[in-house]
């Protein structure tokens, strides 16, 4: 029994060793590995640059009061159109007091001054009559009437421009009634019945009435890096996607490029503008966030492969062709001169042959 054991003992031990010999042995080994096979091909490339920016009317006015008061009517609303000349919002004049009483004490004076005018130009018609007086002298007094007449009338025509911003002889032109100066679309009327609102002047910009655009004609603001600027002139085409419409592509022209970078997050980019195609069976809004895509580069029937198949090491770059398959897959390291990439493939100049095949990813499993 004894014996038997000893026995038994001896054969786990011898196989545990071998066991273990025999897996150090496999772990050894180099695992086969496989790699995807791509085909160098023809194929056009483009590069491009996109500009994030956002879409607005090119012609967007601030309608602003010509004189100060407070808000008595608003005859239209964001949303509505609008001719040019058409009354917006009418403005309640609320007169200075000083400026109130100079004005009544001037239509005071006006009035007495023009009851002495008459009275001696009545006068002076029965001594006329009477032939007492020189011609010279009864047109002197006839002149002074007329004159006395005027002034009361412009007294009594700025006492009421004082009060109520306008006259009963320049109703067409009063500048109480805020009227568009463009043909749009209203985007905005900030104000309502009851607000105060002050003229432009050296000191203020003025209270906004409404904002007037004209819809029929978008343009794309947006920004370019200084390293894609260079590449990009005024006149390219563009295509505009919307945040808001992702599943649409408008066409646009590349009408400028500021002379002048400006600073955005430590990086010095350059406004661009660009006109905007938009069908009239679509409705684009004022405001709408857009990127902008612009081709850079264009080389047509360019031999090309994936990007993930190119090693970059410096400025030098290689690929690996493949030589055999058979019992493994053997490759070629091989250096080649690359042009444009659209990001996807890359533009091969030289280095490869049409349809040579280069080791792509790592096949997994």
């Amino acid at each position: 029994m004894k014996k038997f054991i000893k026995i038994a003992a001896i054969v786990l031990v011898a196989a545990v060793f071998v066991g273990t010999f025999v897996f150090l042995y496999q772990k050894s080994q180099p695992e086969e590995v496989s790699y995807q096979i791509l085909r160098a091909t023809a194929k056009d490339l483009k590069q491009t640059t996109v500009a994030t920016g956002k879409i607005e009317p090119r012609d967007e006015v601030e309608i602003k009061p010509q004189i100060s008061g407070i808000i008595s009517e608003v005859y239209k609303e964001a949303g509505q159109t609008v001719k040019k000349g058409e009354v917006i919002a009418k403005v309640k004049v609320i007169p200075e007091l000083g400026t109130l009483n100079s004005a009544e004490s001037r239509v005071r004076l006006a009035e007495m001054n023009g009851k002495q005018a008459e009275t001696n130009l009545q006068r002076m018609e029965q001594l006329y009559k009477s032939k007492l007086v020189s011609d010279e002298e009864y047109e002197q007094t006839l002149l002074a009437a007329k004159q006395a007449r005027e002034e009361l009338q412009a007294a009594k025509d700025n006492l009421e421009i004082v009060k109520e911003g306008i006259t009963q002889s320049s109703a067409s032109f009063s500048s109480t009634l805020i009227r568009s100066t463009i043909d749009g679309l209203i985007l905005d009327v900030p104000v309502k019945v009851g607000n105060s609102v002050i003229m432009s002047n050296t000191f203020n910009d003025g209270t906004t009435i409404a904002t007037v655009a004209d819809m029929g004609d978008l343009i794309f603001r947006g920004n370019v890096d200084e390293t894609e600027v260079g590449r990009i002139r005024e006149g390219i085409p563009v295509k505009i996607t919307l945040g808001a419409l992702q599943n649409m592509k408008f066409d646009a022209t590349l009408e400028y490029i500021s002379p002048k970078s400006t600073e955005n997050n430590g990086a010095n980019q350059f406004e661009i503008k660009a006109a905007i195609d938009v069908p009239d069976s679509i409705t684009v809004r004022s405001g709408y966030s857009a990127n902008a895509e612009m081709v850079l580069q264009h080389v047509e029937n360019a031999l090309s492969i994936p990007e993930s198949a190119v090693e970059f090491s410096g400025d030098t770059t290689f690929v690996y062709v493949l030589t055999d398959s058979v019992p493994m897959q053997k490759f070629e390291r091989r250096r080649i001169v690359t042009g444009i990439s659209d990001g996807i493939d890359t533009e091969v100049k030289e280095g490869l042959k049409e349809n040579e095949p280069v080791r792509g990813l790592k096949n997994e499993g």
